[in-house]
């Protein structure tokens, strides 16, 4: 199967369970008692790998990010998909496989992350995410932005030559905040 067939088949998996998904959630019907968690609601892991492989992509060709990515293996991507995963209320991938919240700190430690290029890696996400098609609803939005702000600005801190330890021990869950699905 050719990269283009394999990226349109995605596409259109996680298009369709995301249209189910707010379909469901504008009737009433959820198909369990719960709210579904963000992982969910995007797509699931085909959403968070396409997502990651799109945005690396545009890190690479990118003045501003491609020098503090250039040393990064060519799996990457993959890595940064298992943690999103488990943010996003996955299964703890990164943690069993990678070392968790600690070995994510180590990643940054060092790299001196600028303000700009913070700026940047947080513009070519939300660009990446406008253009594999994540849910555009205003709650889905809001609480995925609020992700990529807040742990951009964590990575940019951690990064500093200055930067204190972390008293953090896991890996965050990020979840809805104060808009869960079908908030009027």
């Amino acid at each position: 199967m050719s990269e283009n067939t394999m990226t349109e088949t995605m596409t259109e998996t996680m298009t369709e369970t995301m249209t189910e998904n707010v379909e469901k959630v504008e009737k009433g019907q959820t198909t369990s008692p719960s709210t579904p968690t963000l992982l969910e609601w995007m797509g699931g892991r085909d959403a968070i790998r396409h997502l990651l492989q799109v945005f690396y992509a545009k890190v690479e060709k990118d003045d501003l990010l491609q020098p503090l990515f250039q040393h990064m293996p060519p799996d990457h991507h993959v890595h940064v998909a298992m943690w999103f995963e488990e943010v996003f209320g996955g299964e703890p991938l990164y943690t069993n496989d990678r070392g968790g919240f600690k070995n994510m700190i180590r990643k940054h430690r060092g790299r001196s992350i600028q303000a700009e290029q913070r700026e940047r890696w947080v513009s070519l996400m939300m660009q990446s995410a406008d253009e594999i098609e994540l849910p555009s609803d205003p709650e889905f939005r809001s609480a995925f932005t609020a992700y990529i702000e807040w742990g951009s600005r964590r990575a940019m801190a951690n990064s500093q030559p200055d930067a204190k330890p972390s008293k953090r021990d896991t890996v965050p869950r990020w979840g809805w905040g104060e808009a869960p699905p079908g908030t009027l």
